[in-house]
């Protein structure tokens, strides 16, 4: 970082400074920001290299971007932004430019908050996250549907569970809980970590799911072939970007399985290669749902189930009718649904 701040400290003399996010850094590191890193990191580096004061030699502003995969444009140009400059005359030299940017209304503050705004929405949603994935886990020890449970909860006003799931994918939500609390020298966080555990350990625990179903069948992950459903970590998109498919692939393996992975949107993770045709599923003992891709949703079960060397099928996602399921002669088992944990297929 700075190294970044002092070559743009030579392009930008003495251009607003807008922060990292447009600046192209390399890859993985767009739009970091954690709480005084304006002040503690950049301010000191362009003021040296630029000889001058922020707010008179340059002008220093974090504004943090509120985007999305499928929704970029829209996002960019109709959001509501926070503009936040080192010093009241920043902020002020930086509306301008962003009105002419976005129809949403800007908020004025300092770079500080600014930086503490954006790590802790997607800190903030990553928590929720994490509520409803753990009555998901409580869900299927209680023999609940955590869908059913959230559904009532809602109901309530003022209340809004979100969806549990896989676990949690993207850039943004699975780092800036740990860029919040990063900046923190003398308290401990632990709702925040707690978190962050809980939303980790989500394909971790389908692995498990899978684990206990071939044990149901008479069979052990060691040497069942494993199709996971999904590769991206958003439906309908190719991001892979921190995406719950890979940990549970290696989750997986580690315990002896041999593992296809299948997303009609992405051809590679890493060092594994991904299909795109339903050929992935022939003789596989396991399948597991962990993007809900249309492509999925639309998925012949008794056609599928025909593939299958043993029929089993673990929903991350809520995308199958658990009837439909059993009547094509499936074990199936969904997160968050206690009486899947029992039930048997029906044919």
């Amino acid at each position: 970082m700075r190294g970044v701040a002092r070559r743009a400290s030579l392009l930008l003399l003495p251009v607003i400074y807008l922060g990292f996010v447009s600046l192209g850094l390399p890859d993985g590191t767009m739009g970091v920001a954690w709480p005084k890193m304006h002040r503690d990191l950049a301010l000191p580096i362009l003021c040296e290299a630029l000889g001058g004061e922020a707010g008179e030699a340059f002008y220093l502003v974090h504004c943090p971007e509120r985007v999305m995969p499928g929704r970029l444009l829209k996002n960019l140009t109709s959001c509501d932004r926070v503009v936040g400059g080192i010093t009241p005359a920043c902020t002020a030299r930086a509306l301008p430019i962003y009105q002419r940017l976005t129809s949403g209304t800007l908020h004025r503050t300092d770079a500080t908050t600014a930086e503490i705004v954006k790590t802790a929405e997607n800190a903030y949603r990553d928590v929720q996250i994490a509520f409803a994935n753990e009555v998901a886990l409580i869900c299927e020890e209680l023999g609940a549907d955590v869908f059913a449970v959230r559904e009532l909860v809602n109901s309530s006003p003022h209340r809004q569970m979100h969806l549990p799931g896989a676990g949690v994918g993207g850039h943004c939500i699975p780092k800036d809980p740990w860029l919040l609390v990063s900046a923190v020298q003398e308290y401990q966080p632990r709702l925040l970590p707690t978190a962050r555990a809980v939303n980790d350990g989500m394909p971790l625990h389908l692995a498990a799911l899978a684990r206990q179903a071939l044990a149901a069948e008479g069979r052990s992950l060691d040497g069942a072939t494993v199709v996971i459903l999904g590769a991206a970590y958003l439906e309908e998109t190719d991001d892979t970007r921190n995406t719950p498919a890979l940990p549970l692939t290696r989750a997986l393996q580690a315990d002896g399985a041999t593992v296809r992975l299948l997303d009609p949107h992405v051809t590679a993770i890493e060092d594994l290669p991904v299909a795109a045709d339903l050929n992935a599923l022939d003789g596989a003992d396991a399948l597991i749902l962990v993007t809900a891709h249309q492509a999925f949703r639309a998925l012949d079960l008794s056609s599928a189930a025909e593939r299958l060397r043993t029929r089993i099928l673990i929903d991350g996602r809520n995308v199958f009718d658990p009837d439909v399921a059993r009547a094509a002669g499936f074990r199936f088992v969904a997160l968050g649904k206690g009486e899947t944990m029992v039930a048997e297929p029906t044919v």
